[in-house]
């Protein structure tokens, strides 16, 4: 009777199936002279599920101080959304890395 040994791969050994995460991307929300801060604030409301009154008016506030804010982090294809989304409503929207 024979035995046969099988080797096992180690704990510290990394699978090749390991996944990579998706690269993700910043919606950027540039000041607009055009649409009132109330808009701008139900805009954002409306368009990202989730996002509260406080963060959306924060979210404004600082677009319209800085000239640019940060309206949410995510994968591609929601940020496309996200920013075609804002583009509809009358709001200057733009993409970008998150490196």
């Amino acid at each position: 009777m024979s035995t046969e040994v099988i080797d096992k791969p180690s704990l510290g050994e990394k699978s090749s199936t390991a996944r990579k995460h998706a690269p993700r991307y910043r919606v950027l929300l540039h000041n607009d002279d055009f649409n009132s801060m109330e808009y701008v604030v139900q805009t954002l409301m409306s368009t990202v599920a989730g996002l509260t009154q406080p963060q959306a008016v924060s979210i404004m506030m600082e677009a319209h101080t800085n000239g640019l804010a940060l309206v949410i982090t995510c994968a591609l294809e929601h940020a496309e959304f996200y920013c075609e989304t804002l583009k509809n409503h009358g709001l200057t929207s733009t993409i970008e890395p998150d490196d």
